[in-house]
């Protein structure tokens, strides 16, 4: 009888163990972790709880997560389903500081559990309009990178808070997700063309000139770009390149279904407004000084972290992070073959060399500022997906009627943004990787002398107790 009890308390205590670390993973993929991350902090917690490593098989998905844990007699499965899929770096910041506080503290698992559930309860450090505003600007800063002037900034701003708050809105009432991106893209791109009549249009005469805008079509190349899903595309290249193939496809379908969502919401747009050859005639080689890039790159960073819900500390730190991203990509992409200064390198080249530079300063800033590289470096060259070249693609596809030559276009709009993304995913990853193989040794030797400092300390309390 006395046995029988005992085994039901070790059952008890092993599934609520398995139970914590499921919610720990879940949590992460819900915040949009990389499957990477997701697996070192569940590594550290699987630590903290007591578990033996060699005896816990782990299974991550995009959707579902699966743990199966036995010892000598018995054997262990839990499944966790993932509820919803968002994008919260402040979670992803907390959980990794968690994970390590948890051992050194020596927490009990009833303050694990408890931190745990605070974590996934905690609001959004954003009211809705200020995340709004900030998408907005930063749909604004990516159309002064497209070439438009200050005053066609704001008309691509004003269009991109009204659509990302109507997508907000849709989502609140229980819209489809996709059915929300089609037509907050739609309105969004309606606004814009409206804003082009201040212009261009029969009622631009009877505006003030400080209204007009030398580039009033530009706006209509930006005000949906707060839908671009920057984090999933970053995260599918890293998590194929990490060998985590299921979660990587996974994430890309994602990704593809919302531009294409978003495309089609534009494309709609374009046919109503009329707009012939929208795909080839824009222009989008910027002509500003670097001063310009700077301000529009920092806005970009800042707009696009408070849709990630970004700790506010770190604002600046991912303005300056843009900053040297976009500009050190706009030093090697322009030259003298567009009027620009520069290596005339082409985009590729230039986005790899920026997000490699940005991620090679951020493994060292990470330390400074107590927070994983992820939650840093993403945010800091979002600025630089070609959000505009994957929905061209995507729209000239649509859009084709025959014409000789629309298949080249589509197709060299599509492999240079596949290009792009690849290029700005390896130059995040690289100097991390190496970076984290060579500290590797030590957070491991980290982690050790935290967990013997537990069970010395758990050892003199026992003495204590006797």
């Amino acid at each position: 009888m006395k046995d029988s009890i005992v085994l039901k308390e070790h059952e008890e205590v092993v599934n609520r163990k398995l139970g914590l670390l499921l919610q720990t993973g879940c949590l992460l993929m819900e915040c949009s972790a990389d499957t990477t991350r997701i697996m070192r902090t569940l590594k550290r917690t699987i630590a903290f709880l007591g578990l033996r490593n060699e005896n816990l098989h782990l299974y991550v998905n995009y959707d579902i997560l699966m743990v199966n844990y036995h010892d000598d007699t018995h054997s262990f499965t839990k499944f966790q389903h993932c509820k919803r899929h968002i994008i919260d770096m402040a979670v992803i910041s907390e959980m990794s500081r968690l994970s390590w506080s948890c051992i050194k503290e020596n927490l009990s698992l009833d303050a694990y559990a408890e931190r745990l559930h605070q974590l996934g309860k905690k609001k959004n450090r954003y009211t809705p309009w200020e995340v709004s505003i900030g998408s907005g600007f930063a749909c604004g800063g990516f159309c002064v990178q497209f070439g438009c002037d200050w005053t066609s900034f704001f008309y691509a701003s004003i269009a991109a808070i009204l659509g990302f708050r109507l997508k907000m809105f849709l989502a609140k009432k229980g819209t489809n997700a996709y059915a929300g991106i089609g037509i907050s893209a739609f309105v969004a791109t309606m606004l814009a063309w409206l804003f082009t009549f201040l212009s261009v249009g029969p009622v631009a005469h009877a505006v003030p000139a400080f209204l007009h805008s030398a580039t009033p079509w530009h706006p209509l190349l930006a005000c949906a770009l707060f839908i671009v899903p920057g984090v999933p595309l970053i995260n599918f290249v890293s998590d194929m390149l990490d060998g985590h193939i299921q979660t990587g496809i996974t994430r890309a379908l994602n990704t593809l279904i919302m531009v294409g969502a978003m495309s089609f919401g534009i494309a709609c747009a374009i046919k109503i407004c009329g707009i012939d050859n929208f795909v080839t005639d824009l222009p989008i080689t910027p002509h500003h000084n670097y001063f310009e890039y700077a301000i529009a790159a920092a806005i970009s960073a800042m707009g696009f972290s408070m849709i990630y819900n970004t700790p506010r500390r770190l604002l600046p730190v991912i303005a300056v992070g843009g900053i040297i991203a976009v500009c050190c990509r706009n030093f090697v992409n322009l030259g003298a073959s567009n009027g620009n200064i520069g290596l005339d390198q082409g985009v590729i080249i230039g986005s790899l060399t920026g997000s490699m530079l940005v991620s090679l300063i951020i493994t060292r800033a990470q330390h400074w500022f107590h927070t994983p590289h992820q939650c840093i470096s993403i945010p800091s060259v979002i600025p630089m997906v070609p959000g505009v070249l994957m929905y061209r693609a995507l729209f000239a596809f649509i859009e084709m009627t025959g014409v000789i030559g629309q298949v080249t276009v589509a197709m060299n709009n599509l492999i240079k943004a596949s290009l792009v993304i690849l290029c700005i995913a390896l130059g995040v990853a690289l100097p991390h990787i190496f970076v984290h193989r060579l500290l590797e040794s030590k957070r491991k030797q980290r982690l050790y002398d935290l967990l013997c400092e537990r069970h010395r300390i758990n050892k003199e309390q026992k003495l204590q107790e006797k």
